[in-house]
């Protein structure tokens, strides 16, 4: 008799093989970097609740915490424009496989720091824009590599897979993390020796990603040498997003969730806390709700593939994004929450998927890494959407917040739908 694995894993291939959900990893280029994210996403989150866990120990201070997420989110604003003129110039799998070992040989030095007992606030500072650089200097690259890996007729696919694994990482990261930490502390949480350990393996994790990426064969189909200077470039990549309405359409609709759908994120530990009576256990309901929706978007999106009239998708997954925020400030119940929670990860995970992998494809390929890189930064404009809602949440309530950011969310996508930008999405950039 089968076994129930067995039965998964024939499935799973049949998958690949039909052109079905995973028909991307059929491609062996596309799957050793599928593979070498999914590690690096794990890192990464891993490192978020290490990080958290022992720079509070630390310090006892929330604005430290906020201090160390700010090192490394900084240098994504600063540098993501240079990134994107590398990805351009250079080989895109040299510069992922030059960005995961510098990752683990930085990782592996906290490792040691941590696990001697000679780690300081600022060492967590550095790390994270350290951290943070290499990955505005390699995301760009990494997001443009995929169209040469997988050809145009399968980046929505490929994008809803990398979509789907990094919602993977989330929830489960997070999990392996803290458990090992509990594990290994035995309870004392001043303990350094469980997050050093962690760090070890969050820079093995590296080490693989880096090592996966060293299998893919494609030669480069872009490589562009170019004698004009790097501000030149990144002159000529916004010239290009003003002339092109259907670039510029994505990039305005990927930079409203930004704004006003992510505040959800910043200010659910508050509402579980103040609205719904909550404690962690409800917490992680709501944040594993999210998750899963999300998977389930991306896989969704992933197996339906290039669907049509995609600026209309794009504007009605923003819409229902902004609705459903208001329907869970609206909410006291924490399974009603924790079901809108997981509508919430379905149509962001869809509606950011769609947005991705139909740049990608209206893009002229020699300009791609410049393009990925301005839509990189231009999530860096979320604090712009957070500090105001938050002030709201403060002064008001938390409800009415959130209630505010979906409203703002609907009325700003419904104005920006009306523009030519946003009209002309489904017609292709000029090549």
């Amino acid at each position: 008799m089968e076994t129930r694995s067995g039965w998964i894993t024939k499935r799973l291939v049949h998958e690949v093989k039909s052109g079905g959900t995973f028909s991307s990893l059929a491609e062996p280029d596309f799957r050793w970097l599928w593979l070498g994210s999914l590690g690096s996403s794990f890192a990464m989150n891993m490192q978020i609740v290490a990080r958290g866990w022992l720079v509070y120990d630390l310090t006892s201070s929330a604005m430290d915490l906020a201090w160390v997420t700010m090192s490394f989110t900084l240098p994504q604003v600063l540098f993501s424009l240079w990134g994107g003129v590398i990805a351009d110039r250079l080989p895109k799998r040299r510069i992922i496989a030059v960005a995961q070992s510098l990752n683990f040989a930085a990782t592996l030095i906290m490792a040691t720091i941590i696990i001697t007992g000679r780690v300081e606030f600022w060492d967590f500072i550095w790390i994270g824009a350290f951290n943070g650089t290499v990955l505005a200097l390699s995301m760009p690259a990494r997001q443009a590599f995929v169209p040469e890996l997988v050809g145009e007729g399968r980046v929505f696919n490929a994008m809803a897979l990398n979509t789907a694994s990094w919602n993977l990482s989330r929830i489960l990261g997070p999990t392996v993390a803290g458990g090992l930490i509990a594990m290994l502390a035995h309870g004392d949480t001043s303990s350094t020796y469980g997050v050093g350990i962690v760090y070890y393996a969050i820079a093995g994790l590296y080490f693989i990603s880096a090592a996966l990426v060293a299998f893919i064969r494609v030669q480069p189909r872009v490589v562009r040498s170019s004698e004009a200077t790097v501000l030149n470039e990144i002159a000529a990549g916004f010239r290009y997003v003003v002339a092109h309405p259907p670039v510029l359409g994505l990039i305005l609709l990927s930079i409203l969730p930004f704004l006003f759908g992510m505040p959800i994120n910043t200010l659910l530990p508050a509402f579980n806390e103040d609205v719904l009576k909550g404690g962690p256990d409800s917490l992680g309901i709501l944040l594993g709700s999210m998750g899963v929706g999300a998977i389930v978007g991306s896989l969704m999106l992933a197996r339906l593939g290039g669907i049509r009239r995609k600026a209309r998708w794009l504007v009605a997954t923003s819409i229902a994004w902004g609705g459903l925020m208001g329907g869970f400030a609206a909410t006291r119940e924490l399974y009603a929450a924790a079901l809108l929670m997981a509508a919430i990860g379905w149509v962001s995970a869809w509606n950011m998927s769609l947005n991705r992998g139909q740049l990608q494809v209206i893009v002229a390929p020699e300009m791609r890494g410049r393009i990925m890189s301005i839509d990189m930064m231009s999530h860096g404009l979320m604090p712009l959407g957070i500090i105001p809602i938050s002030l709201i949440a403060e002064r008001v309530s938390i409800p009415v917040a959130l209630a505010s950011a979906g409203s703002m969310f609907v009325l700003a996508v419904l104005a920006v739908a009306m523009t030519r930008a946003v009209r002309e999405i489904d017609r292709p950039a000029p090549r």
